[in-house]
């Protein structure tokens, strides 16, 4: 009996312990516990128990006196993993290093802090700004016509003066400069909601305020450099393009054939030190209308005019556009969105060496430049478009799916489009979520690398089958090109937001995990950094750290999931919380699934894409989730928020569950599988994608609850009714919802007998002799009528104009 509650003691012990994060208490407690119950219970083998004592107190010792630790163990250990750790190349260190670990260290760790993350905030536009989007923004919206735009295949003169007039240019650029100097989240939103009114208007604004040579001159240039471009750059005097990709080089920018060869040459009459250039790039934004060039090169020194060091590795520079041996002018096609693209080339290009950004001292670091700006710049501009993308299908289909009827029912009333509308709504509704929660870590002066990755990614990702989705509820409206239809257009230019800036395919499978496993891991980058550096100490510290860490998490995972997740702790939240403990749980078997994945793998895991990408698809959902829940908290507690969070969350919930159990599938250690899969899901895979019944509430939010409708789409900009497309759609919507009372009340006519059934119609003109509706309620059905025929009305053109069309 003494034994049995003795074993029993040091089982909840070594859980309770191991589940609290301290592992190195919780073997040695309960070790200790069945050594002491074996003595009360009476030694029948002194011998084989003091052998078992002693082993016990030579690891107790030897795990937990760091000394003697470092002496006897982990110098054999380090020795061993610098033969079997890949070696970081300076190009890798440096991108690994690139920005701030934030929320994404949080749900690495197994254990997020969800009260830090509700109690963080993230600031709103502030009145400045907002006047901004109230003024200049609305204004601008106003005078954009995007069909017109896509036939003329640029933006009108006087809006290009427009944009150069308010700055537009200059949001990211401080007001000492001539700038505006706005937030991120007020940066954000601009973009979005020129995004609802024009793709080629909304990348026009973006580019310059992303990764360019004002993001580059801000955070690297000489004073000298800030002080002359910032200002032209601001009033739009100058027009920047960044000229990063080549036909050698596109995702991997570090292989560029560009160069720039140190050597004397002539700049404004006299013989000066400078920089011979040749390059050759394409798909540059705003080149054929740029007056400066942002240019990414390979620095050489073959004379060795600067050291005895020829290759002086990646530089960035500014070029004016005027110099002989540059050819600008020509122009891609980018899907038909007409937005200023093309190729650039530079022939024996000379400029003196204070074009470098930086002076002498940006001379190599460009790829750091570049690197730390994009990961600031991917989290804006891509998935500011992308929300107003969504925003936009969002406000068309709540509209047209209640206008539209099928068999005198709104066609939004059948599960069929019931269940695009509720993807479209919970999937807006996350996107928008997670914009806002990472500008407002931009705001808070984070520069989260792999959070940027993972927002430019998956939103654009989620625009691709929200777009999708409307379009196949506006079918055959939504085929058909012309001024009323600007959801072709936004369709057009969803393959631009998932190619540029890092194809989706590369950020999933390479880089949001790749960078993610060591920059956001506690420990995986101290061991490499202490191997690297030889420093005993410190990898003493990381892998001792990492033992306790993979024992601690696997023992977190497994009673978690034994337990419906309710161990885990959960915030003073009046609703929701039990989404937070899931989300717990599932960060604690992502941050086991993973170490068991880099210690079977190894250096391997970074070719295994599939693997890495279902591991970056786990960390990204368990981000769009904890942004869900994070906007929840923040917004009115209204019943369409809480029906959209729910659905937002459970679908996340469910594709973590989909990616974990995915690596565990295809992972080549079986065996390891097999024991981890026992851990992180003992009891069966049981998430489950959001219910019919959640969908059609959040199919609803956007039906019939106009304030859900208007909180959701709140960043686009609306047209006046008389203007074709959502204009007149709202204007329909609108007639649509003042005729339901009326139509309710004819069909329970018909229901008791005292109207023959009819088409609409005609059912009108019954219910009038009849004396069911008044005059006034029929001429307000006629008015509805009207205004339904008017918005499901397509384009046509005649034939010659048809021939002229873009």
């Amino acid at each position: 009996m003494l034994l049995a509650a003795g074993i029993v003691l040091a089982l909840v012990a070594l859980l309770a312990l191991g589940f609290l994060g301290r592992g190195y208490a919780a073997w040695v407690v309960a070790v200790g516990v069945l050594l002491l119950s074996w003595l009360w219970r009476g030694v029948a083998h002194p011998l084989l128990f003091h052998a078992v004592a002693a082993v016990y107190l030579a690891l107790a010792l030897v795990a937990g006196f760091a000394p003697l630790r470092r002496l006897l163990v982990s110098g054999a250990l380090m020795r061993l993993m610098a033969r079997v750790l890949p070696r970081l190349g300076d190009t890798e260190r440096i991108a690994l290093e690139a920005g701030t670990v934030w929320w994404d260290g949080a749900l690495f760790s197994g254990a997020p802090d969800w009260r830090k993350l509700l109690d963080f905030p993230c600031k709103p536009p502030d009145e400045r700004e907002q006047a901004f989007l109230d003024g200049p923004v609305a204004e601008l919206c106003r005078r954009l016509d995007d069909w017109q735009i896509e036939q003329d295949r640029d933006l009108p003169p006087e809006v290009w003066d427009f944009l150069k007039r308010e700055r537009f240019f200059g949001m990211i650029i401080p007001q000492r400069y001539g700038g505006l100097e706005f937030s991120e989240i007020a940066h954000s939103r601009v973009v979005t909601r020129i995004a609802s009114r024009s793709i080629a208007a909304a990348v026009t604004v973006m580019v310059p305020n992303s990764l360019g040579p004002a993001e580059l001159l801000l955070h690297y240039g000489t004073e000298q450099q800030k002080d002359r471009y910032l200002p032209r750059l601001a009033r739009g005097e100058e027009i920047p393009c960044f000229a990063l990709t080549g036909p050698e080089a596109g995702s991997d920018a570090a292989a560029t054939q560009s160069e720039g060869v140190v050597e004397r040459g002539v700049w404004e009459g006299r013989q000066v030190l400078g920089l011979r250039l040749n390059w050759h790039k394409r798909y540059i934004t705003l080149a054929p209308v740029a007056t400066l060039i942002g240019l990414a090169f390979r620095m050489k020194d073959p004379h060795g005019l600067l050291g005895d060091k020829e290759d002086l590795g990646i530089t960035c520079a500014l070029i004016p556009r005027n110099l002989p041996g540059i050819e600008i002018g020509q122009r891609h096609d980018p899907m038909g969105v007409p937005f200023q693209n093309g190729p650039i080339v530079g022939r024996d290009v000379f400029v003196p060496l204070d074009a470098i950004i930086g002076g002498k001292d940006g001379i190599g670091r460009g790829w750091r430049m570049l690197m730390e700006c994009l990961a600031a710049g991917r989290s804006i501009s891509l998935p500011a478009l992308a929300v107003g993308a969504a925003q936009m299908s969002t406000r068309i289909c709540g509209a047209y799916a209640t206008v539209r009827e099928q068999f005198d029912t709104p066609i939004g009333r059948f599960e069929g489009i019931e269940e695009p509308l509720a993807r479209i709504a919970g999937l807006t509704y996350l996107m928008s979520a997670a914009r806002t929660l990472t500008c407002g870590a931009l705001d808070a002066g984070e520069k989260p690398a792999v959070l940027g990755s993972i927002v430019k990614a998956y939103l654009t990702e989620s625009m691709r089958q929200v777009v999708a989705d409307a379009m196949d509820i506006r079918a055959g409206a939504a085929i058909q090109r012309g001024p009323r239809n600007s959801l072709s257009r936004m369709w057009m230019a969803v393959p631009i937001g998932i190619t540029v800036e890092g194809a989706n395919i590369l950020t999933r499978s390479m880089i949001v995990y790749g960078q993610g496993a060591i920059r956001c891991h506690p420990f995986v980058q101290h061991e490499i950094e202490a191997v690297a550096a030889r420093d005993l100490g410190r990898f003493d510290r990381a892998i001792f750290g990492h033992v306790n860490f993979v024992f601690t998490r696997a023992l977190r995972a497994w009673l978690l999931a034994l337990t419906g997740s309710r161990l885990a702790p959960r915030p003073a939240t009046p609703d929701l919380g039990r989404f937070y403990q899931h989300l717990t749980r599932l960060s604690s078997a992502f941050a086991f699934v993973s170490d068991l994945a880099m210690g079977t793998l190894g250096g391997a895991l970074k070719r295994r894409e599939k693997l890495s990408g279902r591991l970056a698809d786990a960390l990204a959902y368990l981000y769009l989730a904890s942004a869900a829940l994070k906007r929840y908290h923040d917004e009115p507690k209204i019943a369409s928020n809480y029906d959209l969070a729910r659905w937002g969350v459970a679908l996340c919930l469910y594709r973590v569950q989909e990616a974990l159990t995915g690596v565990l599938d295809n992972l080549p250690s079986r065996p390891a599988a097999w024991l981890a899969r026992r851990i992180v899901f003992p009891l069966g895979a049981r998430f489950r994608p959001p219910s019919d019944k959640l969908g059609r509430r959040a199919a609803r939010a956007i039906l019939e609850d106009r304030e859900a409708r208007l909180h959701l789409t709140e960043d686009i900009f609306v047209p006046p009714p008389d203007e074709v497309g959502l204009g007149q759609l709202e204007a329909a919507l609108d007639k649509a919802v003042r005729a339901l009372p009326i139509e309710t009340k004819l069909r329970d006519a018909v229901r008791v007998g005292r109207l023959e059934r009819a088409p609409g119609h005609m059912l009108d003109d019954l219910g009038l002799a009849a004396g069911v509706i008044t005059a006034e309620e029929y001429e307000l059905l006629n008015e509805a009528r009207d205004a339904r025929d008017l918005v499901v009305q397509v384009d046509a053109f005649d034939p010659q104009v048809y021939r002229q069309l873009r």
